[in-house]
């Protein structure tokens, strides 16, 4: 087969040459050799300069996902094992402490440049999410060297399950796929990717809290990681809070976690609570989603915080009101809603969600309480979510002392110049009521 090269056209390629990963197909002049869709190809500048090598799709707007910029690299196994041990390194070298890496996010697409795939441990199954076709077929030699690696490091794998079934695929040209992709019980096969079955219900432990995590039907690939270290910065107010309780008049706490899907805020907060010496009912838990509320209270028994953590299914939106009408207020109240614009077009609605719900939070919190708020759309920017919040509060009759921003967990990395990467705002504030 004949060198495939995609040339740009004049003044294109800003994204790549500031260190992004994708070229779109209206910035592309002429393409020469003949490949099929998701082939490894050459790039080159208008001029003939070349940029490195990638995987093209004629089926996606992103036309080209780049995998390196040497264009004389062979995209080869020890290529892409060159690529997975520097993404596990990575994460060996960020995490607070080891046992951190009993779950997280290994690959992380674009920010590991390894384009278009995410994979995460829990424990000892790693859970795949596929969304490019030309890592689709590089998918099993990238898997068979990420086992191998982390067996070096002392961590079997007894299963990998696939949760490629976002819709998004389809404009790769793919279906929506979700299965097992391999077993350690069928190791003497000699295909590695052997689809054998195994118990997809797996506890992780983070924070110290435990999780049973169900990879097959949980949200994404079973469970939202990113938050990680924004949990324990909460477990950290609200240990302080409790250990602070004996130099106050009041004695009790009263806590409110919304869209807690899991339990996962709740959890820290409770857990936090109970390591102060507080044992009493504090934190509610409230989440749509009757499975997620199931989840959630199996997961309070499994850490044995159900005396102090309780939850029930709600519509957060109706819920709120609900509880300002009927007097209720909260020394805390954490916001962790899901995306509520997925397009740069839909960004005025979310506007609006993020303000209504922010607005409605912050009515419900004591004089001298404390809220954490965050959006995990990245089309929502870090200076938009600021300047929603201040509207929220403005509306709200609040004042808002910072604490803390924060974004995503660190084995997220945020790839400058790749804006996709950065998604996630996370920020804690004191309120104080206008007076």
């Amino acid at each position: 087969m004949s060198e495939t090269i995609v040339t740009l056209k004049k003044g294109e390629g800003r994204t790549i040459k500031a260190g992004g990963a994708w070229i779109y197909d209206n910035e592309i002049d002429t393409i020469t050799g003949a490949f099929k869709n998701g082939d490894i190809i050459n790039v080159r500048d208008f001029d003939g300069y070349p940029m490195g090598k990638g995987f093209i799709n004629q089926n996606s707007k992103i036309r080209v996902r780049m995998l390196t910029r040497k264009s004389d690299q062979e995209i080869d196994r020890d290529f892409l094992a060159m690529r997975v041990r520097n993404a596990w390194e990575y994460r060996k070298t960020i995490v607070i402490s080891s046992d951190d890496l009993n779950c997280c996010r290994i690959i992380f697409g674009e920010a590991d440049w390894l384009p278009g795939l995410v994979v995460d441990k829990y424990a000892d199954v790693l859970v795949v999410e596929c969304l490019a076709l030309g890592m689709d077929k590089l998918k099993e030699v990238i898997l068979n060297e990420l086992v191998k690696i982390l067996e070096e490091d002392g961590y079997s794998i007894r299963g990998i399950y696939e949760r490629s079934d976002a819709p998004v695929r389809k404009k790769e040209g793919m279906q929506p796929f979700k299965g097992f992709l391999y077993s350690s019980d069928k190791a003497g096969d000699n295909k590695f990717l052997n689809g054998g079955e195994f118990v997809t219900d797996v506890e992780i432990i983070e924070n110290g809290v435990h999780y049973m995590v169900d990879v097959v039907n949980g949200q994404k690939t079973g469970y939202f990681l990113d938050q990680k270290y924004n949990r324990l910065a909460m477990q950290r107010i609200c240990r302080n809070l409790a250990s602070g309780l004996h130099n106050k008049e009041v004695k009790e706490l009263k806590i409110l976690d919304c869209f807690t899907h899991m339990g996962t805020f709740a959890l820290n907060m409770g857990l936090a609570l109970k390591n102060a010496g507080y044992n009493k009912s504090a934190v509610t838990g409230l989440d749509i989603s009757e499975y997620a509320v199931s989840q959630a209270t199996a997961n309070a028994r499994l850490n044995h915080l159900d005396n102090i953590v309780s939850f029930r299914a709600a519509n957060v939106l109706d819920e709120l009101p609900r509880l300002l009408e009927a007097g209720e207020k909260y020394d805390v109240v954490v916001l962790d809603p899901p995306a509520f614009t997925k397009s740069r077009e839909a960004t005025k609605n979310a506007i609006k969600g993020y303000r209504e719900i922010n607005m409605k939070g912050l009515k419900l919190v004591k004089d001298g309480g404390y809220l954490a708020t965050c959006s995990c759309s990245h089309f929502m920017t870090q200076e938009l979510f600021i300047k929603t919040i201040g509207e929220a509060a403005k509306s709200a009759h609040k004042r808002l002392r910072q604490i803390e921003f924060r974004t995503q967990a660190a084995d997220h990395p945020i790839l400058w110049a790749a804006d996709e990467s950065y998604y996630l705002k996370f920020l804690i504030f004191q309120i104080v009521d206008e007076k």
